[in-house]
């Protein structure tokens, strides 16, 4: 199927995306605007809508301060919905504060020329910067492509980014720590692991995070079960079976993102298990999921919106330094994530729940929160 083109993308209407997404078109003019008074499920569905049709607010009226409106892409394969939107409301929220235009563009192949031929047929329209968030970010074909192009770009949560290249993240390694000194805290020694996708760094950190904390309690790696897991939820199902089907199950869960530890939750009810009573389940993201299932996710709290919103920033500042011919500062943030205390986490079966509260003191930059 050939791409169609940016004058094709560009008769997509407001009103469009209220039908595909079975609401008003004043609801999607709030969630394009970040108005408050909309539901997480609302909001949710019009955000798909919006990425599914290539939809781009018009926002080219508007200019920045340094001169014509500027075209910012955003160049997207997420296996989490619910990171995805989270992502959006973001990014459009600062493209609507920055009066530039956001132009949405799927990438949904895993090869390595699948991914350079999309990112070639992106750099072909007038998009003057790309915002990659993961696993994007990590995929060194599309980084070439737009590099062979000429065109700025910007990671998101890319653990090791190049020399001179923007990136935006949170440290990954110290927040998983956090959240297994938590577990630790609440008497768990038997505790499952399931990782994310192998291709991004974050899986990798966020391990590396896990292992460490496990090692300063003195606990044996080579005991500890992990399953591999690849962000999605279907994954997630596979992993936890695994988990709980070996001879001496976990008394405690921490996936590697919400969207697996929502299917630890759901493995866990239909075997009869009670969470957290029985089982502990713990995430990472702190998406809308997280609030949306029961009980409640302990999770850690990613500030994905914020963080989409920062590469924008810093892709405009970019773009406005070259415009005025100036020495572009290229460097990498390093946002702050919070272990978030819900529901889903509790002492093993047969601990004292008394004698086993959570320390405080965990996270960056302060200690555990609780909803």
């Amino acid at each position: 199927m050939s791409r169609p083109s940016r004058r094709s993308r560009g008769t997509v209407t407001v009103q469009d995306v209220a039908r595909a997404a079975g609401v008003s078109a004043m609801t999607v003019s709030r969630v394009v605007n970040g108005g408050a008074n909309v539901r997480e499920t609302t909001r949710a569905a019009v955000l798909e809508a919006i990425a599914k049709l290539n939809y781009s607010p018009n926002s080219a009226a508007r200019s920045l301060a340094a001169g014509d409106a500027t075209q910012i892409g955003l160049l997207y394969s997420n296996p989490s919905a619910a990171y995805l939107s989270q992502f959006l409301i973001g990014a459009l929220a600062a493209a609507r504060r920055a009066g530039c235009h956001l132009v949405l563009e799927a990438c949904e192949g895993e090869r390595a020329d699948e991914q350079a031929e999309a990112t070639r047929s992106f750099a072909s329209t007038s998009v003057e910067g790309v915002i990659l968030p993961p696993p994007l970010s990590e995929a060194a074909p599309v980084r070439a492509e737009l590099e062979a192009a000429g065109i700025p770009w910007v990671s998101v949560a890319m653990g090791m980014p190049p020399e001179r290249s923007l990136n935006v993240r949170i440290d990954d390694f110290e927040a998983a720590g956090a959240m297994t000194r938590h577990l630790l805290d609440l008497g768990h020694r038997n505790i499952g692991f399931i990782r994310g996708n192998p291709n991004q760094t974050s899986s990798t950190e966020r391990f590396r995070g896990f292992a460490a904390a496990l090692e300063a309690a003195g606990i044996d790696l080579a005991s500890v079960p992990v399953e591999q897991g690849y962000f999605t939820f279907r994954s997630g199902i596979v992993a936890t079976e695994r988990l709980l089907d070996r001879p001496n199950p976990p008394t405690a869960i921490f996936a590697s993102n919400d969207d697996m530890a929502a299917a630890a939750v759901g493995v866990a009810h239909r075997r009869g298990l009670h969470v957290p009573q029985d089982l502990s389940v713990v995430g990472f993201d702190d998406t809308s999921l997280a609030t949306t299932i029961w009980p409640e996710l302990t999770t850690i709290r990613q500030p994905i919106a914020a963080m989409a919103e920062e590469a924008l920033t810093q892709l405009l500042a970019r773009l406005r330094a070259e415009r005025a011919s100036e020495h572009a500062a290229l460097k990498e943030q390093i946002l702050d994530h919070q272990l978030i205390v819900r529901e889903s986490s509790g002492p093993p079966p047969g601990a004292d729940a008394a004698a086993r509260r959570p320390a405080i003191g965990h996270g960056r930059p302060g200690g555990p929160n609780r909803r």
